[in-house]
């Protein structure tokens, strides 16, 4: 991969994207430290998609990125926020009475299509963005973010099944593989076999990435097929970055002191 990604309206260097991957995670270990803490574990592990995502379609008028696993709005608001869609610091006021930063995504913030937070929804908000570009003739995409936990709803395999029949190619489902969910590990609540097989048998091309790996999601949003739509599962860790939490299901939800949020904030690289 050279150093510069081409074909971005902005040529972003990966370095610069990386760099913006680290104010996010510090804005989102903010967040944390607020009088109601945030959903810090898989904020972390999603954040480095949701850089990707916005810097290969953020400013694709016709495209629409959908955060389905809206439990991380915290990295939503930090990836938003280093992308200058949203001109205040949400760490200032995340979760506060009368904020718009509330904890899942709200759709009163600008560039905020959808307010998502019931898992399973957010797929189908955006197989319904998908195909109402292709009625208007479009070159727009849906970029869905999830979760692995959240194919545990049914509704989300419902939507695969429409997606396929109605052959929406300009949709792009990428999968926070993060292996946990609120209450503990998916292997041990619900395990999701074959995950790569399933999607195929939904007309999917897939691809299996590295989560944390800026090039490599960058190169990812940039496969093509004029026939299938695309899933992205990609391998993460629950509360990357921070060493103390990472691989852990308990860090799910944390509300943390200004002390612990400052370290873990040194620790960011």
């Amino acid at each position: 991969m050279m150093n510069i990604i081409k074909d971005l309206e902005t040529s972003f260097k990966v370095d610069d994207l990386i760099d913006k991957a680290k104010t996010a995670r510090k804005l989102i270990i903010d967040m944390a430290a607020s009088n109601k803490g945030c959903h810090i574990g898989g904020s972390l592990s999603v954040i480095d998609l949701l850089i990707g995502a916005y810097a290969q379609y953020g400013e694709d008028k016709d495209s629409s990125i959908i955060l389905s696993k809206g439990h991380a709005a915290a990295a939503l608001y930090a990836a938003m926020y280093v992308f200058q869609k949203i001109n205040d610091d949400p760490s200032k006021s995340y979760g506060e009475k009368d904020s718009l930063f509330t904890g899942h995504p709200n759709h009163k913030i600008e560039n905020i299509e959808f307010s998502t937070g019931s898992l399973g929804h957010g797929i189908s908000y955006g197989a319904g963005c998908a195909l109402a570009q292709k009625i208007k003739g479009t070159k727009g995409k849906a970029i869905v973010i999830g979760g692995d936990g959240e194919l545990q709803e049914g509704l989300c395999w419902e939507t695969m099944q429409v997606i396929q029949a109605k052959f929406l190619d300009n949709l792009i489902y990428i999968v926070d593989c993060n292996g946990a969910q609120n209450d503990g590990f998916i292997h041990d609540i619900s395990p999701i076999n074959n995950l790569k097989e399933r999607f195929e048998s939904f007309g999917f091309n897939v691809l299996l990435i590295d989560g944390h790996n800026i090039p490599q999601i960058i190169e990812s949003l940039d496969y093509s097929n004029s026939n299938k739509p695309l899933a992205i599962l990609a391998k993460t860790v629950k509360g990357k970055g921070v060493k103390a939490i990472e691989g852990n299901p308990n860090a799910h939800y944390a509300k943390i002191s200004s002390d612990l949020s400052s370290r873990w904030k040194r620790g960011i690289r």
